[in-house]
């Protein structure tokens, strides 16, 4: 059985968009890329309604690239779990209230049980001052948290 891996949004924007002016973002872009055409058949890969509602918004036409790398994907449920899940992750300040969407990430990954959560949120999800709260959150809900990640730490040797 492969690992599993949550792709949140953050990863599908780096994967279709251009090649960003920025140095970081545009290296950001072309790990993603390779993950994807390199490492991604490793890996189990689930999104959920949440991250094809966050692709899918914005121009029509790049939103259509976005949704277009999930095809095929299977679709974590949003449940009344992830949501009380992201509910305390917001209670508990382990994610600020205005990132509730960010909470719901985590939980929908936690709840459903898949090992990492793959992302370039460093704001709230792949944060070293939040995981241990995150991390703490999860299991005192009856949940163990996934490994949050970015792609170039999921690359195997190749």
């Amino acid at each position: 059985m492969k690992p599993s891996v949550y792709i949140e949004t953050s990863v599908v924007g780096y994967l279709a968009s251009s090649l960003s002016r920025d140095l970081l973002t545009a290296a950001h872009q072309q790990l993603t890329q390779e993950w994807w055409e390199k490492h991604s058949s490793e890996f189990d890969l689930y999104v959920s309604e949440l991250v094809i509602t966050e692709v899918g918004a914005g121009d029509r036409t790049e939103a259509q690239k976005r949704l277009d790398h999930l095809e095929g994907l299977p679709q974590l449920a949003m449940t009344d779990a992830s949501r009380e899940l992201a509910r305390e992750l917001v209670d508990r300040h382990a994610i600020p209230r205005e990132a509730v969407e960010d909470a719901l990430h985590i939980a929908i990954a936690a709840v459903h049980g898949v090992d990492y959560l793959m992302t370039w949120n460093y704001d709230h999800i792949a944060n070293a001052l939040r995981r241990s709260a995150i991390e703490q959150v999860c299991r005192d809900s009856g949940c163990e948290p996934p490994l949050i990640c970015t792609p170039e730490e999921l690359m195997g040797e190749s």
